[in-house]
């Protein structure tokens, strides 16, 4: 069922978060996960690749759809991820400066569903990747 708003979010309503993205959160990324692939984190190896030089991780860009989410659309709610399709267009260096944009697109207020598209783009404006998140949008207690 679709209807107008959950929690006050309604179909439309937009929110952004930025981050630089840095070596520590790189690394730091990379010990959380335990995906220490050297393209990560060793210049000599990632200098022979494709890229020519170190890239961060997919998903730590992807991580920050989370927060635009969780901090920036639904401050006032308890926001459970459901899902999230993701396509990665560019790659992420060190030191870019990464935009996560999102909109959303549908809302099933008898779930308390909020369905979201998804974006992230660099400094320069170029698209790192697409996607569509879906959340679950619960009142905080």
């Amino acid at each position: 069922m679709t209807d107008t708003a959950i929690q006050g979010i309604k179909v439309g309503d937009t929110a952004t978060f930025e981050k630089t993205v840095s070596e520590q959160d790189i690394v730091a990324f990379a010990r959380v996960t335990g995906d220490e692939q050297p393209l990560h984190l060793d210049d000599a190896y990632a200098a022979k690749t494709r890229f020519k030089r170190r890239i961060a991780h997919g998903m730590l860009s992807a991580g920050l759809i989370s927060a635009a989410l969780g901090i920036k659309l639904a401050p006032q709610s308890t926001v459970v991820y459901l899902s999230q399709s993701l396509r990665f267009l560019r790659p992420v260096y060190p030191g870019d400066t990464i935009t996560a944009r999102l909109e959303v697109t549908q809302l099933d207020t008898e779930r308390g569903f909020v369905t979201c598209s998804t974006e992230c783009t660099n400094q320069d404006g170029t698209t790192v990747l697409t996607g569509e998140a879906t959340v679950l949008l619960d009142a905080k207690e």
